[in-house]
């Protein structure tokens, strides 16, 4: 009788290890300065629409924590639904991969004060951005340059300054593929010709894909630029 029972037992212990709740392989963890009550949303894009992967609640804490699957390193956003205002302020981008992620940021500057750290993907990311403001910022001023040229009448400068934007566009398409193929041990490589570049030249995107290490090029995004090759190869057949 007591062997009995000491087997019974054994096999609803095996049993209960084997019902244990499964990790998951992304923990987010964060911390949002001064918000006391609101919602947040870990959400992912999903052909072109945001869908949510989990919604947090905030009442009181300002402390969040979100443990999700995912498939490959993927660009995923933290939006927050304040509830009270329609501010603008309020999604931050952040390239998720498996294992710990933390994002603090404050309820005031919801997106100028993040610090994202843990994903070696977001690291890439962010080191592309510094350098792309710059760019960004250079097309800001033409763009002023030229509304000021229109208002005045003044034909040939908006010409020239076209020529200028011309160049500018250039140079990004240049600087986002060489950072791209520098990169090519990283998902944001192939991420960076889906979303910046996406109709330059196809030699470029061509010269993108084959640097792709293989981990990569078996990723969701390097998948992703692979079917947009061969669709843009039909197309200008």
């Amino acid at each position: 009788m007591q062997k009995t029972i000491i087997a019974l037992l054994s096999v609803a212990l095996m049993s209960s290890c084997s019902e244990k709740k499964e990790e998951k392989d992304l923990v987010i963890t964060g911390y949002v300065k001064g918000l006391k009550k609101g919602t947040l949303y870990i959400q992912k894009l999903k052909d072109t629409t945001l869908v949510a992967l989990d919604t947090i609640k905030i009442n009181g804490d300002s402390h969040f924590t979100s443990e999700l699957d995912i498939e490959s390193p993927e660009m995923y956003y933290l939006y927050l639904d304040r509830g009270v205002t329609n501010s603008i302020d309020n999604n931050i981008a952040f390239f998720a991969e498996k294992g710990k992620i933390n994002i603090e940021t404050s309820l005031d500057f919801f997106t100028a004060d993040t610090k994202i750290t843990g994903s070696k993907n977001h690291d890439v990311y962010e080191e592309y951005k510094k350098i792309a403001s710059r760019l960004i910022d250079q097309d800001l001023a033409l763009l002023e340059k030229k509304f000021n040229a229109y208002k005045d009448g003044k034909t040939e400068e908006v010409v020239t300054i076209n020529a200028q934007q011309e160049n500018l566009l250039k140079r990004k398409y240049l600087f986002t593929t060489n950072f791209a193929v520098n990169h090519k041990d990283s998902e944001v490589a192939p991420y960076l010709a889906l979303a910046e570049i996406y109709d330059i030249n196809l030699k470029y995107l061509d010269t993108i894909q084959k640097s792709l290490t293989p981990k990569v090029s078996k990723s969701i995004y390097g998948k992703k630029l692979d079917a947009l090759i061969k669709e843009r190869k039909a197309n200008e057949k």
